[in-house]
C-alpha cells in the first residue's frame, strides 16, 4: 500500500481531526475504560493547531490523498511547555485502523527521529496510550512509569511514560 509523508500546515486541521476520530475510538477501546474514553475522546481527537504549524508534525497520505497516519515531536513537554536540553517529546501519533501494519507509524517515527537528531536531540519521551505501548516498545522505547494524563475537568487517562535514546 503506497503512502507519502509530508509536513503539516494549519490547512490540514480537518484531515488530522478526521484521522484522529477514525483511529483513537477504534484502537483504544480494548485498552481503556469506556467511560473514561468517552469523556476524553472529544479532547483527544482535536487536531492541535500549534503542532500542525510547528514544522515537526507530519501527515501520511495514501495515493488518493486520504490521511492514513500522523505524528510528530516537540521540544516542549506536553502540558507544561518545559524544555530540557537534548530531549524531545513524541506527539499525537495515530494510524487509520485499516492501515495498521503497513509501516506508517514506523515511517512517521523515522522521519521524526531524523529531524530531531539533526536538531541536536538525543532522547525522546512519549506519553504512550495503553494500546500504544507495544508500538513504542518495538521502536526501542522503554517504559519509565505509569502516568495519568488530564483530558479535561475531572478526566484522567492512564498512559505510560516511555523513553528512548536516539
Amino acid at each position: 500500500m503506497h503512502f507519502t509523508i509530508r509536513l503539516t500546515t494549519i490547512a490540514d486541521e480537518s484531515h488530522v481531526a478526521e484521522l484522529l476520530r477514525g483511529s483513537y475510538p477504534t484502537l483504544m477501546r480494548a485498552s481503556h475504560d469506556p467511560a473514561v474514553l468517552d469523556a476524553a475522546l472529544p479532547m483527544m481527537t482535536r487536531a492541535n493547531p500549534v503542532l500542525l504549524s510547528s514544522g515537526t508534525y507530519y501527515l501520511a497520505e495514501a495515493g488518493d490523498g486520504l490521511a492514513v497516519g500522523c505524528g510528530g515531536w516537540t521540544r516542549e513537554r506536553p502540558g507544561s511547555g518545559e524544555v530540557a536540553p537534548e530531549l524531545a517529546h513524541i506527539r499525537h501519533f495515530a494510524t487509520h485502523p485499516y492501515w495498521i501494519g503497513h509501516g506508517i507509524g514506523r515511517a512517521l517515527y523515522r522521519r521524526c527521529e531524523e529531524q530531531a537528531r539533526s536538531a541536536g536531540i538525543r532522547r525522546f519521551e512519549c506519553n504512550a496510550s495503553l494500546n500504544g505501548e507495544g508500538f513504542y516498545a518495538a521502536l526501542g522505547f522503554a517504559p519509565l512509569r505509569r502516568i495519568e494524563l488530564p483530558m479535561g475537568p475531572g478526566v484522567m487517562v492512564p498512559a505510560i511514560l516511555m523513553q528512548r535514546s536516539i
